[in-house]
């Protein structure tokens, strides 16, 4: 699927000291480096080569198409969906740090990948009918850096926020962020190397 030389040795892990973003309707909170660098070039180049990524369809204006990244969908079934793979290995180990850092429990992740500077994800919010309103929502990254932006629903005189996602880090979004704020990873013209973002996530299962 992809052709690799060592990624991995272009990969940057972010040093800024953990932040917390001071926004209406936001909680937010930005850990680099929460994967040191080692250990997210190992995680990189398992699930990269091992996940069963899959390309999904999604409705655009009048027709369907096919969504620019590829995905794959882990949790037990009668929690996350019978169309939910069992956790593997490295995905339990990577759930156990990030609730041990948040002090939350997942039960859910969902894995894109972002093939190329051409992948992306348009403007939106997670939808609420399996997370609930004012989800946790736990997201890591491996790979290169992309820019992940948020913009405020309905008060257009906030300034949008811009937060490059580099390898290893950690992003928690929490309260109403997700009610208030939509997010998206824009294409690029520059080349682009592989980036892969976990999303963990606490689901219902109805």
């Amino acid at each position: 699927m992809i052709t690799l030389f060592d990624d991995t040795e272009l990969f940057t892990v972010g040093n800024s000291p953990k932040r917390y973003y001071d926004l209406p309707d936001m909680e937010l909170m930005q850990y680099d480096g929460f994967v040191p660098k080692a250990e997210a070039d190992s995680y990189y180049e398992t699930l990269l080569h091992n996940i069963p990524w899959r390309e999904y369809q999604i409705p655009m204006y009048d027709k369907i198409v096919t969504a620019p990244r590829m995905i794959a969908w882990y949790g037990e079934p009668e929690e996350a969906g019978e169309g939910a793979l069992p956790w593997t290995p490295e995905l339990l180990k990577l759930r156990k740090k990030v609730e041990k850092e948040t002090g939350l429990s997942f039960n859910a992740v969902l894995l894109n990948l972002y093939r190329n500077g051409s992948d992306s994800v348009a403007w939106h919010s997670d939808k609420e009918h399996r997370i609930g309103s004012n989800p946790n929502i736990a997201s890591v990254t491996f790979g290169q850096t992309r820019p992940f932006k948020f913009r405020h629903k309905t008060d257009k005189s906030i300034p949008q926020v811009e937060i490059p996602l580099h390898h290893g880090t950690l992003l928690l979004m929490s309260g109403t962020t997700n009610t208030y704020w939509e997010h998206h990873i824009p294409k690029s013209a520059k080349e682009m190397l592989p980036r892969i973002n976990l999303t963990f996530r606490q689901v219902t299962y109805l």
